[in-house]
């Protein structure tokens, strides 16, 4: 029986979400194509008739991740977007408790042992994240200026989030202090102080 176009493209969507939810909450290799399959309502073979191969579809999923934190970054900042607000977005607890809440943080250490695919994922959102922080700096610094704050904004998130995550189940406070002193060094940055 073939399947119509509308069906294929929920199957594909399903997929993707099931794949999403799964990579982020058991790592990439931490999951088989028959738990995406079961996961998504499917048969695992119909996971190869929409992608190549379990890394296409994992760079696939990782880049509809990236794209709706995008969107919510851009959303979060408002009218007005300035570096603290996105400062407040990056470094906020939503960020650290939701498993969807940086796929940059949740995702980095693996997307360095996945081929090139996700690692492509992952490039063009952290790219597209620090574009972003990078729109909202100040912009009478130079050009060079504004992208390396950026690329510390973004690098510093990543790291922050993913030991903060890791340091919460143990010790909330800490994990809170972690994310405040990191952010409040950075929201310095911009003008060449910091509250180190």
């Amino acid at each position: 029986m073939r399947v119509s176009k509308e069906k294929a493209a929920e199957n594909r969507e399903a997929l993707l979400q099931a794949a999403s939810r799964l990579f982020r909450e058991h790592g990439i290799d931490g999951v088989g194509v028959a738990d995406i399959g079961r996961e998504a309502g499917l048969t695992h073979g119909a996971l190869y008739a929409h992608f190549d191969s379990k890394e296409a579809l994992a760079a696939a999923a990782m880049a509809r991740g990236l794209e709706a934190s995008l969107d919510s970054m851009t959303r979060s900042a408002g009218e007005a977007p300035d570096l603290e607000r996105h400062l407040d977005f990056l470094f906020s607890a939503r960020m650290r408790d939701s498993l969807v809440g940086c796929p940059l943080a949740a995702s980095a250490s693996e997307a360095a042992r996945q081929g090139e695919a996700v690692s492509a994922s992952f490039t063009e959102g952290f790219m597209g994240m620090a574009e972003i922080v990078e729109a909202s700096i100040d912009p009478a610094l130079p050009a060079e200026q504004r992208r390396r704050i950026a690329f510390t904004t973004i690098a510093a998130q990543i790291g922050a989030v993913a030991a903060a995550r890791a340091i919460a189940k143990v010790d909330a406070a800490l994990s809170d202090e972690l994310l405040a002193s990191v952010r409040a060094v950075l929201a310095g940055i911009e003008h060449g102080a910091s509250d180190a």
